[in-house]
C-alpha cells in the first residue's frame, strides 16, 4: 500500500489543467462590475444622496442619516440585481486576516410572506462580538459588545452572493480594535500637515492623499502535497525538509515562462480580482521555484490596503479550484527565497502633483526636496518604530536572510540623489542666497526622469525608486496597514516640525526660500546616518550601522519595545492616532501572537518528529537489521554488511538526538507557559524554545537523506517545489 506521500504524488500526476472561462469582453468592459463604485452610485442614487457620499469620500464629511437610508436602499437594489442574498460588515481585526458575519436581506412579513430589507442603520453600524477578537485587555469576555461602522471611502463589493461593506471596528468604549481606524487617523494627520507645507509653494493645494502600490509575492503548492505535510497545513511553513538538489541556484525561474497550471490559476484569479475593482497589472515568476508575484496599479492608500487584504483571501479561494494552495508565509521553505510585500508609497495632491517627483522648475525641485528630505528625516527619527511595524515571527525568518532587507533600517537613494544632498550639505547655500537674493542658483539640478538614474538595491529596507519610496521589508502575509500607519504618521509628525522650524525663521525676518533651504540643509546633515548605498547583507554594514547608532534588533519581542516607550507615546499622543491604552494593547496582542505561533510550531514539530519521522526511521532501520541478520546467517563476513551497520548506527544517533531534544523542548515549553509576564514569555519562547528548532531539523533532514525513499512519509522539497 502506498504511503500518504505517494498517494499525494499520484494525485498530482493525475492533474489536468482546468478550463478557465474568461470574459469575452475587454478588461475595461468588466472592471469593477462587482463593486458599488461612483458610477453605480450615480445610477442608483438621487443627485443629493450621490453628492453627499462623494463629499464623504473626497472630504471626509459625515453622511446624514436620511442619506444613509437612501444609500442602503440603493446598495440593496444593486446587490439584489447581482444575485446577492446576504450582506456583511467586512473588517480587519487584529488577527491579521479579515472578518465577516453574514446576515440575510430576507425578512418575514406579518402575512406569512417575505421581503428583502436593508436599512440605513444596518449599513452604518453593526455589533459583532468584540470579546472573541484580540483586544490586548481592552475588552473582557463578559464585555462582548463592539461596533463595526461603515467606511464610505472604500466601496462596497459583492463576493459570491454576499454584499460586503468595508468597515472600521471599535470597542464599546471607542478604542480601535482593527487596522483601519489608526490608518485613517494617520492619513488625516498627514493630509493636514502636508497641505500646510504645500502652501509654502502652492496655495491652491487643498488635499494630499498618500498613494500605495503593493507588490504581492506568494508560493503555490499542489493541494494534495500540502495536505500531506502537517507542518505546512498547521503553521504555513515546512518545519523539516532537506533542500532540493536543484532549487533557485540556476536563476532560471525568475521571469521565466509561467507553467500552464499556474497560468490558468493566474487568469482565473485576475478575472475575479478585476471584477472586484482590484487593478492588477503585473504577473510573473519570482526567484524561487513555485514562487510568483502579482502587482496592481497605484491607488489611494486606504483602498489599496483593503484591496490587498481582499486579494489574499481571493487568491486562496481561487487556488482551491485549481487544486493549489497559496502559501503567504514569509519563509515556507528553508534554503530558498522567502516572500515579501513591497509597499511603494508616495504623496499626491488634489492638483495631481506627486510630491516625491522632481519638477521642471527650481521652485518645483525645492518642493520635491522639502518632502523628500522630510521623509528621510522621519524614518531616521523613528527607524525603530518602522522596524516594529513589520515585525512578526514569520518575518523574523526572512529579514536579513540574503534575499530580503536586513533588520537594520536604512535608506537607499542612489548615487545621483546622494550627490545632490551632499552638495546641499557642504555648500554655503544660505549665505549665497542672501548675497545674490536668489534661491534658484543655489539649488542643485535634479534629473526629471529619476527612474533611469537610480539603481535598485534589493538589500535596502527603504529605497527611493524615482518618484516613490519602496518599503521592501513588509512580510508577504502582513496587513500593510500597520507599516503604512507608522510611515504616514511619522512623516506627518516630521512635516509639522518642519513647518514650525521654517515659521520660526520667518518670524525672525528670513525670506521664505532662505528659511526653507536652511532647514532642509540642517535636516540633511542630521539624518545622514540613515542613508546607506552598499550591501546590507555584509558584516561590515552591521559594524558600520552600530557605529552610526542604528539599531539592529533581529527578533520581534525586543523590536516591539519601542511601541510603548516614552518617545513613541509622545508621538501617538501629539497626533491622536493611538491612545496610550490602544498602544499598550497592540503591544500585548503582538507579543501574544508571537509566542503562540512559536508554541504551535514547537507542538507540531514534536508531534511530527515522534509520530511520523522516528517511526519511519525505525521502520527502515528494522529492514536493515533484517538484512544484516540474513547476511550473517549466510555466513558472509562483516565486510559484506559494514555499510548497513554504519547506516544503522547513524540512524540511531539521529533518532536519539531527535527524541531527547524534543523531550527537552517540551519541558522548556511547560516551564515557560507558567511565566505571567507576556514580554518575558515571548522572549523565552524565542530564546529557549525556538533554539531547539534548527538542531532538531538538522537531524530530521539527515534522516531524510538516509531513509529509503519509499518509506519516507513527508513530501520532499523537490516534490513540493516542482510540479506538473
Amino acid at each position: 500500500m502506498l504511503n500518504t506521500r505517494f498517494q499525494a504524488l499520484q494525485s498530482v500526476l493525475d492533474r489536468t489543467v482546468p478550463e478557465v472561462k474568461m470574459p469575452s469582453t475587454k478588461i475595461s468592459d468588466f472592471f469593477g462590475a462587482n463593486v458599488f463604485d461612483k458610477k453605480k452610485m450615480k445610477e442608483y442614487l438621487s443627485d443629493e444622496a450621490y453628492q453627499s457620499i462623494v463629499n464623504s469620500i473626497d472630504n471626509g464629511e459625515p453622511i446624514p442619516r436620511d442619506m444613509a437610508e437612501q444609500v442602503a436602499s440603493a446598495m440593496r437594489s444593486w446587490a439584489l440585481s447581482k444575485g446577492a442574498t446576504h450582506y456583511t460588515h467586512w473588517f480587519q481585526p487584529l488577527t491579521g486576516s479579515t472578518a465577516e458575519k453574514h446576515d440575510s436581506f430576507f425578512e418575514p412579513t406579518a402575512d406569512g410572506g417575505a421581503i428583502e430589507r436593508f436599512s440605513g442603520d444596518a449599513l452604518a453600524q453593526q455589533e459583532p462580538d468584540a470579546s472573541s477578537f484580540p483586544s490586548g485587555g481592552i475588552r473582557n469576555t463578559f464585555e462582548a459588545r463592539g461596533y463595526t461602522a461603515w467606511d464610505p471611502s472604500s466601496p462596497a463589493f459583492i463576493m459570491g452572493r454576499t454584499l460586503c461593506i468595508p468597515t472600521v471596528f471599535v470597542s464599546y468604549t471607542g478604542e480601535a480594535l482593527d487596522y483601519k481606524v489608526p490608518l485613517l487617523k494617520a492619513l488625516s494627520v498627514l493630509d493636514k500637515a502636508a497641505v500646510d507645507v504645500c502652501h509654502y509653494f502652492d496655495k491652491s493645494i487643498e488635499k494630499v492623499n498618500a498613494s500605495l502600490g503593493i507588490e504581492q509575492e506568494y508560493f503555490l503548492v499542489d493541494i494534495a502535497l500540502f495536505n500531506a505535510r502537517p507542518d505546512l497545513y498547521l503553521t504555513g511553513r515546512t518545519l523539516f525538509g532537506h533542500i532540493s538538489a536543484k532549487n533557485q541556484q540556476l536563476e532560471d525561474h525568475y521571469f521565466g515562462s509561467i507553467p500552464e497550471r499556474v497560468y490558468a490559476f493566474m487568469q482565473d484569479m485576475e478575472t475575479e480580482a478585476l471584477l472586484l475593482g482590484i487593478p492588477l497589472k503585473t504577473r510573473h515568476n519570482e526567484v524561487a521555484p513555485s514562487q510568483f508575484e502579482c502587482a496592481p496599479i497605484y491607488e489611494e492608500i486606504n483602498l489599496a490596503i483593503d484591496h490587498n487584504q481582499l486579494l489574499m483571501d481571493l487568491m486562496d479561494r481561487v487556488a482551491k479550484r485549481h487544486n493549489f494552495k497559496v502559501l503567504l508565509h514569509e519563509k515556507p521553505y528553508a534554503g530558498i527565497n522567502g516572500s515579501g510585500k513591497h509597499n511603494n508609497w508616495s504623496m499626491i495632491t488634489n492638483t495631481g502633483r506627486n510630491l516625491l517627483s522632481p519638477g521642471k522648475t527650481p521652485k518645483n525641485n525645492l518642493m520635491f526636496l522639502t518632502f523628500f528630505v522630510n521623509t528621510i528625516k522621519a524614518v531616521y527619527e523613528h527607524a525603530d518604530l518602522l522596524r516594529a511595524s513589520i515585525a512578526s515571527v514569520n518575518n523574523d525568518h526572512r529579514l536579513g536572510a540574503n534575499e530580503a532587507p536586513p533588520a537594520i533600517i536604512s535608506i537607499f537613494l542612489g548615487s545621483q540623489l546622494t550627490e545632490v544632498l551632499d552638495e546641499i550639505e557642504s555648500s554655503r547655500l544660505s549665505k549665497k542666497i542672501k548675497e545674490e537674493n536668489t534661491l534658484w542658483q543655489g539649488i542643485p539640478k535634479i534629473p526629471q526622469i529619476l527612474a533611469d538614474n537610480t539603481d535598485r538595491n534589493r538589500t535596502s529596507p527603504f529605497a527611493f525608486t524615482g518618484n516613490k519610496f519602496e518599503l521592501r521589508a513588509v512580510g508577504s502575509s502582513a496587513n500593510s496597514a500597520s507599516p503604512m500607519t507608522v510611515l504616514n504618521l511619522i512623516v506627518a509628525d516630521q512635516l509639522k516640525k518642519f513647518k514650525y522650524d521654517v515659521d520660526k525663521l520667518l518670524r525672525k525676518g528670513e525670506k521664505k526660500d532662505v528659511a526653507l533651504m536652511m532647514v532642509i540643509k540642517r535636516y540633511i546633515k542630521e539624518s545622514k546616518n540613515i542613508r546607506f548605498e552598499g550591501n546590507g547583507y555584509s558584516e561590515e554594514w552591521e559594524k558600520e550601522a552600530e557605529a552610526r547608532g542604528l539599531a539592529n534588533i533581529k527578533t520581534t519581542p525586543k523590536a516591539l519595545d519601542v511601541m510603548v516607550n516614552e518617545k513613541t507615546e509622545e508621538l501617538f499622543a501629539s497626533t491622536g492616532v493611538f491612545t496610550s491604552r490602544e498602544a499598550h494593547a497592540r503591544h500585548e496582542i503582538l507579543l501574544e501572537s508571537y509566542y503562540k505561533k512559536l508554541q504551535i510550531e514547537a507542538r507540531v514539530m514534536g508531534e511530527i518528529a515522534n509520530n511520523v519521522i522516528i517511526p519511519a526511521a525505525i521502520s527502515y532501520q528494522s529492514k536493515l537489521v533484517e538484512n544484516v541478520r540474513g547476511l550473517k546467517e549466510l555466513g558472509l563476513g562483516e565486510e559484506t554488511y559494514s555499510a548497513q551497520i554504519d547506516i544503522i548506527k547513524k540512524l540511531s544517533e539521529h533518532i536519539n538526538f531527535i527524541k531527547n531534544n524534543v523531550e527537552e523542548m517540551v519541558q522548556q515549553r511547560k516551564q515557560i507557559n507558567q511565566v505571567d509576564d507576556i514580554r518575558q514569555k515571548a522572549i523565552d519562547y524565542d530564546e529557549k524554545v525556538r533554539s531547539f528548532f534548527q538542531p532538531i531539523r538538522y537531524h530530521v533532514d539527515k534522516l531524510e537523506q538516509l531513509v529509503d525513499d519509499s518509506i519516507w512519509p513527508l513530501p520532499k522539497f523537490r516534490e513540493l517545489l516542482f510540479f506538473k
